[in-house]
């Protein structure tokens, strides 16, 4: 019987940091999922929280890494996506970044009548101030097909059928560890330098 690979995902689009991680050495455990409320203090418990779960000293023995690339707040985002691409740029592992949309669609479908459920629709998410950030997706065949990243929308867009973003963290990581493991039984290549945060609207605001 093959070995099950030491896989992490990393889930930071909002104020709660999520976890999940497949571990060889606790086969009978499944898959173990965290979500811890960090909020603004992520950028101090980070580290800790990662180490906490899978120690140092077991990090070379990763064979894949998932982060979720945003949309979500800055901070939090830009953090595990730098950790993800750091530790697998110096571990050569391989790296999957999913946006938190994609991970939210099979979710998010469900509300639609179901002649719907396999038809592109929206996700979308109104930004006080700085307007609607939307993406578009399809579920086919139990997959999730990202149509358009997440972007702020052109002033009065209202596309349709449009579902409002609401994170589930804990079933969004374990989500993104399962794409994770197929990603990785199917031989994905998975190159770091490809994965990077999406902001659809400057940590600035308006200048």
């Amino acid at each position: 019987m093959t070995a099950l690979p030491l896989l992490l995902a990393l889930h930071s689009c909002s104020d709660r940091f999520g976890m999940a991680l497949q571990d060889p050495e606790q086969p009978q455990a499944g898959s173990v999922v965290q979500v811890h409320p960090d909020g603004r203090g992520l950028s101090n418990s980070l580290i800790s929280r990662v180490q906490a779960l899978l120690p140092p000293e077991r990090w070379p023995q990763l064979q894949g890494l998932a982060v979720a690339t945003g949309p979500g707040g800055f901070t939090g985002t830009r953090l595990t996506v730098v950790m993800a691409r750091t530790l697998a740029q110096q571990l050569g592992c391989p790296l999957l970044g999913v946006s938190s949309y994609a991970l939210m669609a099979p979710r998010l479908v469900k509300q639609l009548p179901g002649s719907m459920q396999e038809q592109p629709f929206w996700i979308t998410q109104e930004l006080p101030r700085r307007g609607v950030v939307g993406g578009q997706y399809q579920i086919s065949s139990g997959r999730v097909h990202e149509l358009s990243l997440p972007a702020l929308l052109p002033e009065g867009s209202s596309p349709q059928p449009a579902l409002v973003a609401e994170l589930d963290v804990a079933e969004d990581v374990a989500r993104l560890l399962q794409l994770l493991q197929r990603s990785h039984a199917a031989g994905a290549a998975l190159p770091w330098p490809t994965v990077l945060p999406i902001y659809p609207t400057s940590p600035v605001g308006t200048v």
